[in-house]
């Protein structure tokens, strides 16, 4: 009997330790999702655009193939290649945070000036341009998607990876594996609901039974404009925000501390004397300068994508220069 009881202990302990894992494993997978949230906001306000045009059938089909896609991109790929950087070459982290950083400027200080008129989107490879029949055009559009979401889950992957504590292998694999799927699900979710949001409406306008149904499926409707547009100004607000953000905590890690600590001493003056606000003063300060600093440099980097990045994004997807 004691020997029972034994057993049983030791099977609690190790249950303790096992949800006392899971429990590590959930918390920074959130911290580090909360940190990467820039980028899938971005994933979110983009992806939309790769079903317009299509019958209102394929449209969630669409959105799970390009899900699928994403999520073999972060675990098939990015995933390993993170965990391989971690354990053999952890300094190339802040260089490529830089990177994704500044891709994030660049595309949210791109979508600025186009929207005040300047200069025309560089687009990416996401077949717009395709032709042929339904289904070749469909081909294009989400093969154009999954490359566009390698890039910004290789931003959400890198991110994760900086934001999680230090530990065992198997840990940091279980994290950005969580993190992996619960950015794929939110992501790819919303996008879904976006999506179908006007079918909704109409069907609740046409069919509802009660007045009160058929006004809000009208009020759908005219809604999802405005939605799509709200969408747009938060998702490139929130890619010069995260971007220049990222971009001082890489300088400041590689060794030019100047900037970040420049940004967080206004932060710190600002907030003196706010009492109880003081913490968000601190933050809604530190997020307007990194995003005016997200901002300018993507202006600067703007002619560089113009001659660089844009025709590699279409040598990439076989359009030439054409």
């Amino acid at each position: 009997m004691s020997g029972l009881m034994a057993l049983l202990d030791d099977v609690a302990g190790i249950a303790k330790i096992a949800a006392a894992s899971v429990d590590d494993v959930a918390g920074q997978a959130a911290q580090a999702g909360a940190k990467a949230a820039g980028a899938a906001i971005d994933d979110a306000a983009v992806t939309p655009k790769y079903v317009q045009g299509f019958s209102p059938a394929r449209e969630l089909p669409i959105v799970g193939r390009i899900a699928l896609g994403s999520i073999k991109n972060k675990l098939l790929v990015l995933l390993p290649a993170g965990l391989l950087l971690s354990a053999f070459a952890p300094w190339m982290i802040p260089p490529l945070l830089l990177l994704g950083g500044m891709y994030l400027c660049y595309e949210g200080a791109e979508k600025v000036a186009h929207a005040v008129g300047i200069g025309k989107g560089h687009g990416g490879p996401d077949g717009s341009h395709a032709s042929g029949d339904a289904a070749h055009l469909e081909e294009a559009k989400v093969a154009g998607a999954i490359k566009t979401d390698f890039i910004l889950s290789a931003e959400i992957m890198t991110i994760a990876l900086a934001a999680i504590p230090e530990s065992s292998i198997w840990m940091e694999a279980a994290t950005l594996a969580m993190v992996a799927i619960g950015m794929t699900v939110l992501v790819y979710g919303a996008v879904a609901l976006i999506v179908k949001a006007d079918d909704v409406g109409l069907y609740l306008a046409a069919r509802g039974r009660l007045g009160l149904t058929r006004a809000l499926g009208h009020g759908i409707v005219k809604a999802m404009p405005g939605v799509m547009t709200l969408l747009m100004v938060v998702g490139t607000a929130a890619m010069l925000w995260v971007g220049g953000s990222i971009v001082l905590h890489a300088l400041d890690q590689i060794g030019w501390h100047a900037p970040y600590g420049w940004v967080h001493h206004v932060a710190e003056g600002a907030a003196e004397g706010a009492g109880a606000w003081s913490g968000a003063v601190t933050w809604g300060v530190t997020a307007g300068l990194d995003g005016l600093f997200g901002l300018v440099l993507g202006l600067a980097l703007i002619p560089l994508g113009i001659g660089v990045i844009t025709p590699l994004w279409r040598r990439l997807n076989g359009k030439g220069e054409g």
